[in-house]
């Protein structure tokens, strides 16, 4: 995808996500300018074409579009706040991770400072960034993503979520909750099958497809969800996940590994047993995270 290299843009940041977002856009043929903190690591990438500035507000006052991919919230603020004249009248798009809360707050500060803001969530690695299966996740000023959609879109899949700024953070956020739990999951099932002498190797090739397939049940869980019915015909009931969660847990301490990620999901089933939903299904576990002790 080629953009519109008139507009020069800047980013901050080259630990390996921003300097994969830097590269990306150099290879489009955007004129790009880029700036590190720490030096010596923009060689690649004046090799490729980019303009190293040699400082942060360097870089700011070289483009009219700045993206900062920076280490927290508390760096953003850090590098910006001293150039916030400078950012005045300029665009802001931050991709450094931060909590919703995190970014509304930054976006009521460039508001302030009559900066345009766009936050963003990556949903990919850096090795992703200009390839299929990349997506970033975007909310904020919906003329900035409009205006700039060309450029987001060289990095990956570009979905608005609306003008609250916190909105991509959230989506990213919850996304990664479920990929760290599946990940824990993964990692002991690969635990319970090393006594065996089953490789971790192995075991992923198993375990692949089968996770693969049952992420058709998120649709269902969804609808029962939303519905706000557990006694929904056809799912299986808290008390018997239960009795069947119990025996993964038995079999796992046979193993002789902990089961520590087990307990956690039967802590939260029999809390809605002991409530008197057993005979409920799987889906009502929500209630339980819903309304944490």
């Amino acid at each position: 995808m080629t953009t519109d290299d008139s507009v020069q843009v800047s980013v901050l940041g080259l630990g390996a996500m921003g300097s994969a977002l830097a590269a990306a856009l150099v290879g489009a043929g955007q004129a790009t300018t880029v700036w590190n903190r720490s030096p010596g690591r923009a060689g690649d990438l004046v090799a490729q074409g980019a303009r190293a500035a040699a400082t942060a507000g360097d870089a700011v006052r070289a483009s009219p579009l700045v993206v900062a991919c920076l280490l927290d919230h508390a760096s953003v603020h850090e590098v910006l706040d001293p150039l916030s004249g400078d950012l005045a009248g300029r665009t802001l798009i931050n991709l450094t991770t931060t909590s919703p809360e995190q970014s509304r707050e930054l976006a009521a500060w460039a508001a302030d400072a009559g900066i345009a803001y766009l936050d963003g969530g990556i949903m990919a690695v850096p090795a992703m960034i200009g390839q299929p299966g990349a997506s970033i996740l975007y909310s904020g000023s919906a003329a900035v993503f409009d205006r700039y959609r060309p450029l987001l879109d060289v990095w990956g899949d570009s979905t608005y979520f609306g003008a609250d700024a916190g909105l991509a953070s959230l989506y990213d956020l919850a996304l990664l909750a479920g990929m760290y739990v599946m990940f824990a999951g993964f990692l002991h099932g690969a635990a319970m099958v090393a006594p065996a002498g089953v490789t971790a190797r192995d075991f992923a090739a198993m375990a692949a497809p089968w996770l693969t397939a049952m992420t058709g049940a998120f649709q269902g869980f969804a609808a029962v969800v939303d519905g706000g019915d557990y006694t929904v015909e056809g799912q299986q009931s808290l008390a018997f996940s239960d009795l069947a969660l119990g025996g993964i847990v038995a079999a796992s301490a046979d193993q002789g590994v902990g089961t520590d990620v087990l307990v956690m999901v039967q802590r939260l089933m029999r809390r809605q047993i002991d409530a008197g939903h057993g005979q409920e299904g799987f889906a009502r576990l929500i209630e339980s995270i819903r309304q944490p002790h």
